[in-house]
């Protein structure tokens, strides 16, 4: 089945990476207000439990591209050689084939960034990694592939940045890890941060755009992923006063057995250990919290900003011949259980994503709490198209919704993988020969503060959800 051209709607999907759902008003923060998404989410299907299926960037990427989870595309790590196949059919592709014009305005990430090869005093060549991004299927892509990236190489950001004269600064604040903890201010003008650039570019190009052909337009945030750099100016924007308190335990992680036992103790692997003493993420001081806190809903403020002239220009553009989908690659610990990150983390404020939809021509507002993956992204935005890709595992979010969403949902990365069927969520890590596992029950325990793994009262649930992740890889050994 295809559409007539004329009738087949353009395509906004929006993300911003490492953003909790509940950084959002439309979620409940009452800290900071994010007007422009609000209203969308007015309009739209707003989804309570829309997971992620990846607590990293690559995988999750890759997933919402391709519409396959990690272990079937094979991009399932950030930091090996496990960049997407362009064999493997994605959305730019498969739009481009059928009349589509594909833009990406932002972070892709679909390939593992080099890390060991990155230098403090210079910023290194990237035209490889565009060119690879190019080959996916993308008509036009103007790119900031992270805001540590964009100082580390030279996308397109950063040598527009070098122009303006205020790159030199912001690698010297990202490098300084050690001495900010990787919270400051953005060292230039608020039109110059990353996510404001994303969004000026984003936009002009919606207001330019006059090709006879649909357009599909995935405008990619990095913030308010870390480090934590918000423009001073957006500081106001946030009343630290209303903040919700971090969730946390004491004694929560005296257990070794427990995943983030070194992460809060030290020497541990979650990004906010590099920025604490002894990486260790205890040490973090209260003062410390409360600026990290500040910056993250600051930068999600400047974000909202950009959305609300982005979907201005595609409304001005498109009119309501248009399918809008907000969401986020993965969430962030924010300090609930004394963690900053997302590495091996399963908890749902690193899983449980936002995710609004308005489909084309409608603007009546509705909440669902049906369980959903990013996964289904691919196939929404194929049958808004009058698309359909036989390979394709996911489906449309309405007919999600209708058939009362996913049983199980599922999480994947290097060595890690979890399983929920809403009530309780198992977690498997395998790393350097170390096996650990826990068992949550969400309901009785919704923050995730007691390991239930050991307990023999809940053996046939982890049993049950064992037998589930082994079904779910056993079918792709053995296909």
């Amino acid at each position: 089945m295809q559409m007539e051209h004329r009738t087949r709607p353009h395509i906004l999907l929006i993300t911003m990476d490492e953003l909790r759902k509940d950084a959002l008003s439309c979620y409940g923060n009452k800290a900071v207000a994010t007007p422009h998404l609000d209203r969308l989410a007015e309009e739209s299907i707003r989804f309570e439990k829309a997971y992620s299926v990846s607590p990293w960037c690559l995988p999750s990427r890759c997933a919402i591209l391709t519409g396959l989870l990690p272990h079937e595309s094979g991009a399932y790590s950030n930091f090996r050689k496990c960049e997407l196949s362009a064999e493997i059919p994605n959305l730019f592709g498969i739009l481009r084939d059928h009349g589509y014009r594909t833009t990406v305005f932002g972070k892709c990430h679909f390939s593992p960034v080099p890390y060991s090869s990155t230098r403090p005093d210079t910023t290194l060549p990237y035209d490889e990694f565009k060119d690879y991004y190019m080959s996916l299927g993308i008509d036009h892509l103007d790119l900031q592939d992270d805001k540590q990236v964009s100082v580390w190489f030279y996308d397109d950001y950063a040598k527009e940045l070098d122009q303006a004269g205020y790159l030199e600064a912001y690698r010297k604040q990202v490098w300084s890890e050690k001495a900010n903890g990787k919270v400051f201010a953005f060292p230039g003008p608020a039109e110059w941060h990353p996510d404001h650039w994303v969004g000026r570019k984003s936009a002009a190009y919606l207001e330019a755009y006059s090709e006879d052909r649909p357009l599909f337009a995935w405008v990619s945030f990095s913030g308010p992923h870390f480090p934590f750099d918000a423009h001073e100016s957006y500081f106001d924007r946030v009343d630290m006063a209303k903040d919700a308190t971090r969730n946390c335990k004491p004694g929560e992680f005296d257990d070794k057995a427990r995943i983030h036992h070194e992460s809060y103790y030290g020497p541990g692997g979650i990004e906010g250990s590099g920025a604490a003493a002894d990486r260790a993420c205890k040490n973090h001081s209260e003062s410390y919290w409360q600026s990290l806190r500040r910056s993250y809903y600051a930068n999600v403020a400047l974000i909202d900003d950009q959305i609300g002239t982005i979907i201005h220009a595609a409304r001005r553009k498109f009119g309501d011949n248009l399918l809008v989908i907000f969401t986020a690659d993965h969430g962030e610990m924010l300090g609930n259980h004394g963690l900053w990150g997302k590495n091996n983390c399963a908890y749902e404020d690193v899983l449980n994503v936002p995710l609004l939809v308005q489909y084309p021509g409608e603007s009546q507002g509705s909440v669902t709490n049906e369980q959903v993956m990013l996964t289904d992204i691919m196939a929404t935005c194929l049958k808004a198209a009058g698309l359909k890709h036989e390979e394709m595992k996911g489906r449309d979010f309405k007919e999600s919704g209708r058939n009362g969403g996913y049983d199980y949902v599922f999480a994947e990365g290097e060595g890690f993988s979890s399983v929920s069927n809403g009530r309780f969520k198992y977690i498997h890590l395998q790393k350097n020969n170390k096996l650990q596992y826990e068992l949550f029950d969400l309901q009785q325990d919704p923050c995730e503060f007691h390991n239930l793994a050991g307990n023999p009262a809940y053996a046939g649930e982890l049993a049950e959800l064992r037998g589930r992740l082994l079904q779910l890889f056993m079918s792709q050994v053995l296909s």
